[in-house]
């Protein structure tokens, strides 16, 4: 099957990237020079500036967590162009979002029409977790673009491009892999999933002529067998990687301890559980997915609307298809992943954006005005924190970290240069690494897990080893939650997903023997300097002796008589 004559130019796919890539830049460029957040500092960006500095595609200056190294290549390849700098770094980040809806839209304009793929791009573009993941230097919206691009090419029935995408997808982030073992699989189940559909009278062909054969064959039983050996082709590319990774390293899915926190620790069958009830709600609930989920819902409940003929659904075997990848993504990430970020889930949310709105626009006459309300509810979610713990990367609140960190870090270069502080990761590498734009100078560090009591009243027994502490909100805790009620959701989350209360600055700075001197407050977030009274008193001291002792030699040397 061929691309619909308007989306099968160059011209026309170059004119809708730019105009993607040009509306999320504008709607950036308050963020592009903001300084590296979470993961970012954490791995993303040393890994890539080791590849830089030396060329190496596994990490020094970090712990390996053996992710494949495309993402990284490709901001070292920007750096080396146009300078190293958060500003070249979150313009190729938005390069990868324009690129990656791009793929949405390609792929919704395949299985669907044009009014579905313009709103299911407009939608996933405001989607809040798509939107804040869009200029940081992490591999998940990468791993989904790709993933777009070959879902489009596997419905086409491309194999080449398939394999091309999907290894792509795999070298961006190894759990992209996920994406082409779902439609594997769904090969050999499909035929029996299709003869029930049909034995209970299902229409499982869609309503328009012109593209019912060469569409629906795209994911029928009657897949090509250069698909299939497209779709192991990743499999391959992925196992390259990990045995490369294995011969420089020894270890062949990272480090042990991320190997343990991401698989042998979440491993309990009450934890997967959990986890799997967590996913469906980042899929159709979070971040108010859910005015489009239940806007879908209440759709279903409408007959289809009628022009000269009644408006075509995507292909059962499609949305089927579509079905099986969010339910493997769903179940996998269940299985492993130690934090059950939203971020995972990119690579499906916008399949299921696209079946909600091809619904929408196939049922409700007024369905323009309906996705107006979702993209209305969506921007909103920018801005309006959940009542609910959540990662401040999943919309602006991470703005809001960076800006706190930021005047904390100032204030203690300013005032403590000379170290060393206690604090927790990431703030560790802010105040240590200056490339990734916090400090200017490199401050020493003590470093403890978070600043929970238990930390915090170990930290009290060596004082004597820093000068000060920057404490921040490890964990976004609203002031009033419905769910804080659950004393059993509160014991799952610290026995499972390590959540814990960190100590607000004032306990903290009383557990630490100090005060605080400096602190501020966002949106539920907050970051503080505590100075360690009796460790600045021992240090005026010993600098005081030292005037004191300079002032002595000073004059004793200027009441000696010249030598003639």
């Amino acid at each position: 099957m061929n691309m619909p004559p308007s989306a099968s130019g160059s011209r026309s796919q170059l004119l809708i990237f730019a105009i993607l890539l040009i509306t999320i830049y504008v709607l950036h460029v308050p963020l592009l020079r903001l300084p590296y957040f979470w993961d970012e500092a954490g791995y993303y960006i040393p890994a890539a500036r080791d590849l830089l500095l030396t060329g190496s595609v596994i990490p020094h200056s970090t712990p390996s967590n053996a992710h494949p190294p495309l993402v990284m290549a490709y901001l070292a390849a920007c750096w080396k162009l146009f300078g190293f700098s958060t500003l070249v770094t979150r313009s190729a980040m938005l390069t990868i979002a324009a690129f990656t809806l791009l793929g949405v839209y390609r792929l919704a304009l395949r299985v669907a029409n044009r009014p579905v793929a313009t709103a299911s791009t407009l939608c996933t573009g405001l989607y809040p977790v798509f939107f804040a993941q869009s200029s940081l230097a992490q591999v998940d919206l990468a791993a989904a673009g790709f993933t777009f691009w070959a879902l489009d090419a596997y419905v086409d029935e491309r194999p080449g491009a398939t394999a091309i995408w999907f290894s792509l997808a795999v070298l961006a982030k190894e759990t992209a892999l996920l994406a082409p073992l779902a439609l594997f699989v769904w090969h050999f189940v499909s035929p029996w999933v299709m003869s029930r559909i049909h034995a209970r009278g299902t229409n499982a062909l869609p309503a328009s002529p012109s593209r019912t054969a060469s569409v629906d064959s795209a994911s029928s039983s009657s897949t090509s067998s250069k698909c299939l050996v497209a779709l192991l082709i990743p499999v391959a590319v992925l196992g390259a990687w990990f045995l490369y990774h294995y011969l420089r390293t020894g270890y062949v899915f990272g480090n042990p301890e991320f190997f343990r926190y991401n698989v042998q620790a979440t491993l309990s069958p009450l934890r997967i559980g959990l986890a799997f009830l967590m996913r469906l709600w980042q899929v159709f609930i979070y971040m108010h997915l859910a005015v489009l989920t239940l806007l879908m819902v209440w759709a279903m409940s409408h007959p289809p609307l009628r022009n000269e003929n009644e408006r075509s659904r995507i292909p059962i075997p499609i949305q089927l298809a579509f079905g099986v990848v969010i339910l493997a993504y769903v179940l996998a990430m269940s299985v492993i992943g130690g934090a059950v970020l939203a971020r995972y889930m990119l690579p499906v949310v916008p399949l299921m954006i696209i079946i909600a709105v091809s619904t929408l626009w196939r049922r409700i006459r007024m369905w323009p005005l309906l996705i107006a309300l979702t993209g209305g509810a969506f921007v909103a979610a920018w801005f309006l924190n959940p009542p609910y713990s959540f990662a401040p990367e999943d919309n602006l609140a991470y703005r809001d970290y960076i800006v706190m960190h930021q005047h904390a870090a100032w204030y203690l270069a300013q005032h403590y240069g000379n170290g060393p502080a206690l604090t927790a990761w990431p703030a560790s590498d802010e105040l240590s690494r200056p490339y990734l734009e916090y400090v200017n100078k490199s401050i020493p560090v003590v470093r403890v897990e978070d600043f929970s009591a238990e930390e915090m009243l170990a930290a009290a027994e060596a004082r004597s080893r820093f000068q000060t502490a920057l404490v921040f909100s490890t964990k976004y805790e609203p002031a009033h939650s419905p769910f804080e009620r659950w004393q059993w959701w509160q014991n799952a989350k610290r026995r499972f997903f390590g959540f814990h209360h960190d100590l607000p600055p004032a306990v903290a700075a009383q557990v630490l023997g100090g005060h605080v001197v400096f602190e501020e407050h966002r949106r539920g977030q907050w970051v503080a300097v505590i100075e360690i009274e009796r460790a600045f008193d021992a240090q005026r001291r010993n600098q005081d002796a030292i005037r004191w002792q300079e002032c002595v030699l000073t004059i004793n040397h200027t009441s000696r008589p010249s030598p003639r």
